[in-house]
């Protein structure tokens, strides 16, 4: 405890009858007296502790009227000392019970040096946390007691977890300039990285070639929005590129086991993948990636339709799924603050090279939030994502929903201004991703003889619509509508439906496209 039992603050028994002390909440009013003090006697002693300390800071209250008033005078390039303060706080009623203006001239007589001024500002705002982790403490304590139909004890744990996620990010004051010859030697790095993999991979790999050409991988810190149309294959790209990832970790952990290298390698591709499934279930998602294996339908592997000369690839490719560090967790309807909660916890006990979200709409508004719309719902939540990234240094790749605005083009092909919520999630987001399949519309758009067309007009629009189908069958689009790190453009991937796979495309298969 910083000061003395206040004599106005009586004891209090125990359960064992003897009297103890209360315990007053943690504060130094002589440190916060010795940066007013600073403060006042040298100006210049506000540009190291602004950035840090605000007036509510400070735990008494007059204290920080002080501190704010000569905040704004040394921001108008102002004199701020007891003289130009007088004023202030001649008639100040609250200062009155400590001297009045008289205290200010005491206060700045007392000054002995600036150098301790961010020392003191530190522990004011340490004393500050600790006072608003009391309150927080208090407050769980109390909700806890409180039986609410509409919030559980689940719901009372992340909305607890959630205000002390905002408390920590109150307490990251190790930001600011860094040098650039710092920033400089981290791209270098990063460069070499590559070199010497022997491509233009830095992030974690997606698997696909073309697509890794035009991304470099997917970076640290970044939030990938991965956006389509429903039946476009969002979810089937999703879980091939976590697949990816998690092979290309795997491979690289055999080959360091097998030659005695570094596990921890900064240079090993791939990573350990936590799949956030909020739509379909674990064993959904399992039966997709083993049906893309063995090249089974997923509708007869669910129907039990498995012939007995393809069992032994089932056999085969579970042994092998099954040493894979995919980690897929389904609970539905999980708030941000509870993904950052089990992310963080894989990363502490297995490590984290990548999170993939299905689907961002899905995700629970933070605890506790206003219910203001479901634009401010998605706002907080993509700047969750992003704040995630960061904190825990992978890629998040975010799936998302887009507009029915897309249906009623003759192009149909996603444009950023078709995703739902699109300025908060075109705002936040590093790079966003659409996946397109011109099969899809194509099929189901045939055409049909009208009543006054000549036979032969009608097999020549269907002889062009037949033609158009075989080049557009199995191709599908990755249409890459925004890139903080490099260009924008179109990578094409076979798409075989039957197994819900993509694949890269080989050269033969590239076709130019069509224009009317």
């Amino acid at each position: 405890m910083e000061t003395p039992l206040p004599s106005n603050v009586a004891p209090f028994p125990n359960r064992a009858g003897e009297e103890v002390a209360p315990r007053v909440p943690p504060h130094n009013f002589e440190v916060e007296m010795g940066l007013l003090a600073a403060l006042l006697s040298n100006n210049r002693a506000y540009e190291k502790v602004s950035e840090l300390l605000m007036p509510e800071h400070f735990a008494d209250g007059r204290h920080g009227r002080i501190y704010d008033a000569i905040g704004k005078l040394v921001q108008k390039g102002q004199q701020a000392n007891a003289a130009t303060l007088k004023n202030y706080f001649e008639h100040d009623g609250e200062l009155a019970d400590i001297g009045g203006a008289e205290y200010l001239a005491r206060l700045q007589a007392a000054a002995v040096t600036i150098i301790n001024a961010h020392d003191y500002a530190q522990r004011i705002f340490d004393l500050y946390l600790r006072r608003q982790l009391i309150d927080i403490g208090t407050d769980v304590v109390n909700e806890a007691f409180e039986f609410d139909v509409e919030s559980d004890a689940n719901g009372k744990i992340e909305a607890a977890e959630q205000r002390l996620f905002d408390l920590a990010e109150k307490g990251q004051v190790e930001g600011g300039f860094k040098i650039f010859n710092k920033a400089l030697t981290a791209a270098i790095d990063m460069a070499t990285l590559a070199y010497k993999r022997d491509g233009a991979v830095t992030g974690v790999t997606t698997g696909f070639a073309d697509l890794d050409d035009k991304l470099g991988g997917l970076h640290k810190s970044d939030l990938i929005i991965l956006a389509g149309r429903p039946s476009m294959g969002k979810t089937a790209l999703a879980t091939k590129i976590a697949f990816n990832a998690a092979l290309a970790r795997q491979q690289w952990l055999e080959r360091a086991t097998a030659e005695g290298m570094e596990k921890d390698d900064p240079e090993a591709p791939g990573g350990v993948v936590a799949f956030f499934s909020l739509e379909m279930s674990a064993e959904q998602l399992a039966n997709r990636l083993l049906s893309e294996q063995v090249e089974v339908p997923s509708d007869k592997i669910r129907r039990g339709e498995v012939s007995g000369e393809d069992f032994p690839k089932f056999v085969e490719a579970a042994q092998r799924l099954a040493t894979l560090p995919l980690h897929i967790d389904d609970t539905p309807a999980l708030s941000v603050t509870a993904v950052r909660t089990r992310a963080r916890r894989l990363k502490r006990t297995h490590g984290l090279g990548m999170i993939v979200i299905d689907y961002l709409q899905l995700l629970a508004p933070p605890p506790g939030a206003r219910a203001e719309g479901r634009v401010q719902e998605i706002s907080a939540i993509t700047r969750g994502l992003k704040a995630l990234a960061k904190e825990l240094d992978v890629p998040v790749v975010a799936l998302s929903q887009l507009s029915r605005a897309v249906e009623q083009r003759e192009d149909k092909r996603p444009q950023l201004s078709d995703l739902r919520e699109s300025g908060t999630i075109e705002q936040d987001s590093d790079v966003v991703m659409f996946v397109y399949r011109e099969e899809y519309y194509h099929s189901r758009a045939e055409p049909s003889r009208r009543p006054d067309e000549d036979e032969s007009k009608f097999n020549e629009r269907h002889q062009k619509w037949q033609e158009r189908g075989e080049q557009v069958m199995n191709v599908a689009e990755v249409i890459l509508g925004k890139q903080r790190h490099g260009p924008i453009g179109t990578v094409r991937l076979r798409f075989d439906g039957q197994f819900t796979k993509f694949s890269d495309l080989a050269a033969s298969e590239y076709l130019p496209e069509m224009h009317d």
